[in-house]
């Protein structure tokens, strides 16, 4: 059984429909990305599996209880850490956290070793005694995962955790979660950055509108995102002199749109890019993708154009959520 089962959730406010029959689960050890645009649903879908609103309809199982029914049995699973997280200024680290301790009811010498356990693992240690007025967006954020940890959840709900966060304090956030989810906590998180949702989620689900528009393992989606068959995109660079360039984006396309296994062309200044695909059902060889593009770039040559750079970009998230959300927003 999944520690945790979304069936059928609605929210709605009015004629809003916030949420609108969602149905999910989740693994333990695994971790779930939760993607969707500003507005989509994905923040009250985790306020209400965080026990923080109820639903208009449907169902949240936690480790079999009712999340809905029976909130105060399934709170002490749960760690929500939200998009906006604030922290006392007047605190350091340590008199945060243990602050927090007490109240989830942690009292004595364990109390103490909990704390310090959770400063050990957030990398939160050499700062116990500074403020935490004083510290960095990244390490602010550190302290919340900190706080979330306390009271040892199975799940966590960590909405846009990663947030105005810079590159390496990313880096650092998403080791995190990954030792969380190898101690077999179940983890779902929002994120617009989906690069970093692809490199860290065993699974993702597109959420637009309050439906959930697919769910499953990021290997599968970018698969559905070319439309069930291998597919890649080549990017090519064209050198024109000044004032020549639509013209030679035109003789491009020509000569590309004539090739085989090229499904779509599309421009940007002097970037061109080559959706190459296989037949539905077709068994790509192991070097498809490297026949394909000398293929393709001998005939640009033959033909002419003026190509100066010429690479491929394999397909990733943003990939599959453009494919899955099409002529989806109203």
């Amino acid at each position: 059984m999944s520690l945790l089962e979304v069936r059928n959730l609605s929210r709605h406010y009015g004629a809003l429909k916030a949420v609108d029959d969602v149905s999910f689960t989740l693994e333990a050890g695994t971790i779930l990305g939760f993607i969707g645009p500003n507005g989509a649903g994905k923040s009250t879908t985790m306020r209400i599996l965080a026990t923080l609103d109820v639903p208009t309809g449907g169902e949240v199982l936690l480790d079999g209880r009712s999340v809905v029914e029976q909130p105060d049995e399934a709170r002490p699973l749960i760690g929500y850490m939200p998009d906006r997280y604030g922290t006392y200024d007047d605190m350091t680290v340590v008199e945060f956290l243990d602050f927090f301790a007490r109240a989830y009811g942690q009292r004595g010498r364990p109390r103490v070793e909990r704390v310090d356990a959770v400063m050990d693992f957030t990398g939160l240690m050499p700062l116990r005694e500074k403020l935490t007025s004083e510290l960095s967006k990244g390490m602010k954020q550190r302290v919340a995962l900190g706080r979330t940890l306390l009271h040892d959840p199975r799940l966590l709900i960590l909405d846009e955790p990663a947030d105005g966060l810079d590159p390496r304090a990313r880096i650092e956030l998403r080791e995190l979660l990954r030792a969380l989810a190898s101690q077999g906590k179940a983890v779902l998180i929002s994120s617009h950055i989906l690069t970093e949702l692809s490199e860290i989620c065993d699974s993702c689900a597109i959420i637009e509108q309050g439906r959930l528009l697919a769910q499953g393992p990021v290997a599968e989606l970018l698969h559905r995102s070319a439309g069930a068959a291998p597919s890649t995109e080549a990017q090519l660079k064209l050198f024109v002199p000044d004032g020549k360039l639509a013209e030679a984006l035109a003789h491009a396309e020509r000569v590309l749109l004539v090739q085989p296994l090229v499904k779509s062309v599309s421009a940007a200044q002097d970037l061109v890019r080559v959706r190459l695909e296989l037949d539905p059902g077709a068994a790509p060889g192991p070097q498809w993708v490297d026949e394909a593009c000398a293929r393709l770039l001998g005939a640009l040559v033959r033909e002419g154009v003026p190509v100066c750079a010429f690479h491929t970009r394999q397909l990733d998230l943003e990939d599959a959520f453009l494919h899955v959300t099409k002529g989806k927003v109203q």
